[in-house]
């Protein structure tokens, strides 16, 4: 399948109530977009890595109750999971669309990692740029832009990761749903590519710090 661009309709997914009818659309409508968008930036990735990666759809298969508010598509070079390790990652919420570097609670490296950043942060932090974001939980919807926290603002991010067991780290962009980039899979596609550039040297002190 090609991917042609989000529509509102794939948006209104997280406006269905209900846990089977949410996920019934999200498999239906969303899945085959984001194994779209994962075929196509395959190569991308490991052009530019040297190394294979792998696809890894949401599956939300813990969930019992509540209805996911997010889905997403992760890519990782660990063919069995992408929790454990530094990992992009393309996804939609409700309001918009993100394209993200991602260490979640899991990630074995990212004491590590936050380290490595701390000690190179004049360096490698400037190569991210201004307008991305920051966040510190991928199960909630607020980011801080890198501009709005400044120098001191991704210290602290960055101690906090280094010492808390659940804290996260996840670096790129959000695209509001109404953006024309969203609804237009080759700017769309464009996006995730410039985007995943943009965050390699972030990855690369990841990928150093897991060894």
């Amino acid at each position: 399948m090609m991917f042609s661009g989000f529509t509102d309709k794939d948006f209104d997914v997280f406006a269905i109530p209900g846990l089977e009818p949410r996920m019934e659309a999200l498999r239906a409508q969303i899945r085959p977009k984001l194994e779209a968008i994962a075929e196509a930036a395959i190569p991308l990735l490991e052009q530019t890595i040297g190394e294979p990666f792998y696809v890894h759809v949401a599956k939300h298969a813990r969930r019992t109750v509540n209805p996911p508010d997010e889905t997403w598509v992760a890519w990782s070079t660990n063919k069995r999971g992408y929790k454990a390790y530094p990992h992009f990652q393309v996804g939609l919420r409700q309001s918009h669309a993100f394209i993200m570097l991602a260490m979640i609670e899991e990630c074995k490296s990212k004491s590590a990692f936050a380290r490595g950043l701390l000690k190179q942060l004049d360096e490698v932090w400037p190569t991210v740029p201004d307008g991305f974001v920051i966040s510190e939980d991928h199960t909630q919807p607020e980011t801080k832009a890198k501009n709005e926290l400044g120098l001191d603002g991704i210290r602290r991010v960055l101690e906090r990761l280094e010492k808390v067991k659940k804290a996260e780290f996840l670096c790129g962009v959000l695209l509001n749903r109404r953006d024309p980039v969203v609804q237009d899979g080759q700017a769309f596609l464009r996006s995730v590519q410039t985007t995943f550039e943009r965050l390699l040297p972030l990855y690369r002190l990841a990928e150093t710090a897991g060894h």
